[in-house]
């Protein structure tokens, strides 16, 4: 099954979901920034790479603006040059609008990870020659508030069935993908592919989180060494 069709049916999939308190909006970027997320899998979703790197689940100001994991505004416009027009949610937060590429908010998360990819390897081109992104989750949740809630703190009664759906995507980007190796962008997403795929040698490195301490004393270098650890060579 080819990368959009897992997509689609994902989104479709997650979207008859229903979410409850705290949780009061829901935003599905396979929807409603279909266009940029399925030119990001056309032009780099690549049969043979290394190593999928995957993610929990877009960030406001990230994937939830343009439907690319990890997609910070500037590195999915002029490095990865993706453009094109992103639709606003149906039950949109005032607190965190879709302004799709318009968005001036910065996604540190994803600074981080598409800086880091930027450096070491210069060009799209050679970065995916290797590696692709997915994100585990494409559901951004949150709350009254604006505060951003993870999948890992969903009741279960919600979790389940969205994990289900969640799992069976993986499943079926790593039987199109054919990596050598899955890596976690942090310990959620390397113990729900060690569930999803049945293998515990799912590798992980160290979430870029500002929200993380330790991912704000280097990221980057701590990232690199656990790759290299992991066997994965880094120029």
């Amino acid at each position: 099954m080819d990368p959009i069709r897992i997509s689609r049916e994902l989104g479709r999939a997650c979207g008859k979901l229903a979410f409850g308190p705290p949780v009061t909006h829901v935003y599905n970027p396979l929807d409603y920034a279909r266009a940029l997320h399925e030119t990001f899998l056309e032009r780099y979703a690549r049969p043979g790479c290394e190593v999928l790197f995957l993610g929990m689940n877009p960030g406001p100001w990230g994937m939830a603006q343009t439907g690319v994991p990890f997609g910070e505004i500037s590195f999915v416009r002029d490095w990865l040059a993706i453009d094109g027009r992103v639709k606003r949610p149906k039950n949109e937060h005032p607190k965190r609008p879709v302004l799709g590429l318009d968005c001036a908010r910065s996604e540190g998360s994803g600074k981080r990870v598409w800086g880091w990819a930027r450096d070491r390897f210069g060009s799209p081109d050679a970065f995916f020659e290797r590696f692709f992104v997915w994100n585990y989750c494409p559901l951004c949740f949150m709350e009254e508030s604006g505060r951003n809630r993870t999948p890992d703190k969903l009741p279960r009664a919600e979790r389940d069935p969205l994990f289900a759906h969640c799992d069976r995507a993986l499943q079926r980007i790593v039987d199109h993908m054919q990596p050598e190796r899955v890596v976690g962008i942090g310990k959620f997403a390397q113990d729900r592919a060690r569930e999803a795929l049945g293998d515990e040698d799912v590798g992980a490195i160290l979430h870029p989180s500002p929200a993380n301490p330790q991912a704000n004393r280097g990221w980057a270098k701590q990232a690199e060494k656990q790759l290299r650890e992991l066997g994965v060579a880094v120029p």
